[in-house]
């Protein structure tokens, strides 16, 4: 997932925590250092083995999963 939305990502962290899925965020101190352009967007990745169960949380939670 990728996204400059904190509050969405704060939500989809809490999701995947509740259901045991491990999951981590890249490019969070990037994205801070480019200022306020928003250029780079943190992503949040889960393992591949994850990926299936993770969208269909996200999904049912109301987290546009289609453009992940």
């Amino acid at each position: 997932m990728r996204t400059n939305d904190l509050a969405t990502l704060s939500f989809a962290q809490a999701l995947l925590k509740d259901a045991d899925i491990p999951n981590d965020v890249f490019d969070q101190h990037t994205s801070m250092l480019e200022g306020s352009v928003m250029a780079i967007q943190r992503r949040l990745l889960v393992l591949d083995e994850d990926a299936e169960e993770a969208l269909k949380i996200l999904g049912d939670a109301g987290i546009d999963v289609r453009q992940l």
